[in-house]
């Protein structure tokens, strides 16, 4: 590590136009490669799943996305011959637009379906050409524009739809901008210069951006989600922000100490580098880990975001180093530079103040900050318990977008089950067959929990397909009620066994609300297996890198205690609804299926950082002096400081991601943003030090025979500092 960090030092100028070269070049191929985003969720072996396979092979579904305009009237009818040539106006235009493939509405034949029964609502389909995350905005705005035109009083007009949805979506940049300006405020009070809190900013843009721009490519190669370009943004910010602090901070202390600043800059990249490669490696294997799922869903999540993070890694131990050059001595602040040249000594970061006087509060209430910690930790996750896993429904969205709008213009003229039919679709290959798929649709109507049945055969390229009937089930409950949940299971398990007994009939439930449902299940039954890999390489890792069986222990402990304290406050927040109100998030609703598999990765591998950087520091201490009560002071005076100012970093950035529109970008954000919180504040600051100093030597204990079969893992060489520096010219 020092020699890259030295050749980059000094080769400072041929790295820095390197990277602009780099990024002007992915900008470049990113702009002429079109994008190819997947957002299909497809869950081979369950019931929607099954469904979906059975449509794709004897009726393929269009390729774009489906889209609705829906229009009501206040008074008369959506049938009056004033409405009807104003409407089917404002459709036909809409037909002819760039992107849009084919509009049918209500008044052409057979499509009186799409007109309520008191006939103040109806609705036109809008299929576009692709998919919803691949059209281009403008073109989404076109028809939005068209259809908000044909408005006039007492006739209202609104869209939705997963395009309509994106296009009115909060661009991630806006959110980024959020989060990078309350970063710079964070770091700008906690160095005290511009040029200090410059160099994390810039980093961590230089590192998101590569990675963002290479997520086009990779569309290209794997199924890549729609969300990941935002869910990349989010997690590197917050980590490229922090890695950099760390290297800088480490940098500024070597300045202060009096080495010259090419050896402190290589000194940090040995030693904090270091623990930013740790750090970032644990990151990414964690994200990968959700490979394990086997979902493509998932994969085209993970992948993405490890790939920002190793993006953001390898900003701040090349580009990061090249910047320190250029900058010199000035990145200590004006009093420190002048305290330098007197020859006095130069206050640095952790050296005094708060965090040290806290370090010598611990020693001395350690059983009581320990109850303290684990009681605010516990009351935390008890609403966890609580936690159902599902999906949001368009009625979360703000309140002035479309979306919404025709949400509930659509539940109020067809009823709240309208935006969630359930499909059931069923193969048909015998008489008997059809007798008994008769008979079922029949007894559907009188199904509690279902407010309307429609039958109709499943097309194809070549007509009817006799052998595929599809059945839409509308619930007499909106999609995200747990009664709609209720009854899709009752479906599955009861109505549907009792009519295709004895036959050949094949039945699956199917629809959006379905799939959703089925995906929580999914990734409930293989989250366990998440979190025993997740947590067996964290403890491993650990292992290797302090020689202790107690550290790695309780960090596991410690670190499932965290996971469930970031639920609970989910739960409280958005499925309880204590938080979606001031937010102006919505209703309470379930929390999203693919939530807790991104949080625990991502979590496990943020409080492994905190952990490596605050024990690194007690790790250091305890080889030199072998006094467990000075190792766990020492940690806690030199590094809770920057702990703290890099979770307040990282809580700004998850925190600007709930103003993105997007519920499931939001309820990322809150959960990571809790975790952190509580893992800086509570876990590492008041918690671990307390049990640490009641173990004793304890934490240091790994049998003889074990330390000599593990590999070491030096995270954090030690290293001398230099004598004070004596007074010399005045450094500029």
């Amino acid at each position: 590590m020092s020699t890259l960090a030295r050749w980059c030092y000094r080769h400072r100028f041929v790295v820095i136009i390197a990277w602009a070269g780099l990024l002007v070049g992915l900008a470049v191929m990113s702009q002429s490669v079109k994008t190819a985003y997947d957002n299909s969720l497809v869950l081979p072996g369950t019931g929607s799943g099954k469904a979906q396979q059975l449509l794709q092979r004897s009726a393929p579904a269009e390729a774009g996305d489906v889209d609705q305009i829906v229009w009501q009237v206040s008074r008369g009818s959506v049938t009056d011959p004033a409405i009807e040539q104003r409407i089917s106006a404002m459709l036909t235009e809409v037909s002819h637009m760039p992107s849009v493939a084919s509009v049918a509405g209500p008044y052409a034949e057979g499509g009186r379906i799409q007109v309520s029964a008191d006939k103040r609502t109806a609705y036109a389909t809008v299929n576009f050409t692709d998919a919803a995350d691949n059209l281009d905005h403008a073109d989404i705005s076109r028809v939005i524009d068209a259809a908000t035109a044909a408005r006039q009083p007492g006739l209202e007009v609104e869209l939705g739809g997963k395009g309509i949805s994106a296009a009115e979506e909060t661009p991630a940049s806006d959110a980024s901008l959020i989060g990078i300006v309350a970063a710079a405020v964070i770091l700008l009070v906690a160095f005290g210069s511009l040029l200090a809190m410059a160099l994390p900013i810039v980093t961590a843009v230089a590192g998101v951006g590569s990675g963002m721009m290479l997520m086009t490519p990779l569309g290209h190669v794997m199924s890549v989600n729609g969300i990941a370009p935002i869910l990349g943004a989010l997690i590197g910010l917050g980590v490229g922000v922090d890695y950099a602090l760390f290297i800088v901070t480490r940098h500024r202390r070597g300045l202060g100490s009096g080495l010259e600043p090419e050896e402190s800059a290589v000194q940090a990249l040995n030693t904090s580098g270091r623990a930013v490669l740790f750090a970032g490696g644990t990151v990414c294997i964690a994200l990968l880990g959700l490979l394990s799922v086997n979902l493509e869903f998932i994969n085209g999540l993970a992948v993405p975001a490890a790939m920002t993070v190793v993006c953001t890694v390898v900003a701040a131990v090349t580009l990061l180093p090249a910047l320190l050059g250029v900058f010199g001595i000035r990145v200590l602040s004006r009093k420190q530079r002048r305290a330098l040249q007197a020859g006095g000594a130069v206050r640095t970061e952790g050296d005094d103040g708060l965090w040290a006087r806290w370090s010598r509060i611990v020693p001395r209430f350690p059983a009581a900050l320990t109850v303290v910690g684990l009681a605010v930790m516990i009351v935390v996750s008890l609403p966890v318990f609580s936690l159902r896993l599902g999906f949001a429904d368009a009625s979360n969205d703000a309140t002035s977008t479309h979306t919404y709008k025709s949400y509930q213009m659509l539940a109020e003229g067809f009823g709240p089950g309208f935006n969630g039919p359930l499909v059931l679709v069923s193969r048909v290959q015998s008489p008997a067959d059809r007798a008994a798929l008769d008979k079922l649709d029949q007894a559907l109507a009188g199904v509690p929990g279902v407010a309307a049945v429609q039958t109709a055969p499943a097309r194809s390229a070549e007509g009817a397909d006799p052998s595929i009937a599809i059945t839409q089930v509308i619930p007499t409950t909106a999609p995200q009620d747990e009664a709609t949940s209720t009854l899709i299971n009752h479906l599955r398990d009861t109505v549907v066994p009792q009519y295709a007994q004895g036959t050949t009939l094949e039945v699956h439930v199917g629809g959006l609300t379905a799939t959703f449902i089925d995906f929580a299940a999914v990734t409930s039954d293989k989250l366990p297996w998440l979190l025993i890999t997740v947590v067996g390489f964290s403890f491993l890792l650990l292992v290797l890198a302090f020689r202790s069986l107690l550290i790695p222990a309780v960090t596991a402990v410690l670190n499932l205690l965290s996971a469930a304290a970031s639920f609970g406050i989910l739960t409280a927040f958005f499925q309880w609804g204590w938080g979606t109100d001031l937010f102006g998030l919505g209703a309470p609703s379930p929390i999203e299926g693919y939530l807790p598999e991104l949080v625990l990765a991502v979590l496990f591998g943020l409080s492994m950082d905190y952990q490596v950087f605050l024990v690194s520091r007690m790790a250091e201490e305890w080889a030199i002096s072998r006094d467990n009560a000075r190792s766990v002071l020492a940690g806690v005076t030199h590094t809770a400081r920057v702990i703290t100012a890099a979770a307040l970093i990282m809580i700004a950035v998850f925190t600007a991601f709930i103003f993105t529109g997007h519920r499931g970008i939001a309820e990322f954000g809150v959960g990571l943003a809790a975790a952190v919180a509580l893992d800086a504040f509570v876990l590492r600051t008041v918690l671990v030090p307390a049990v640490m100093y009641m173990c004793g030597k304890a934490n240091w204990w790994l049998p003889r025979w074990l330390d000599r079969s593990l590999p070491h893992l030096a995270i954090e060489p030690t290293v001398e500092e230099p004598p004070a520096r004596v007074p010399g010219p005045a450094l500029v």
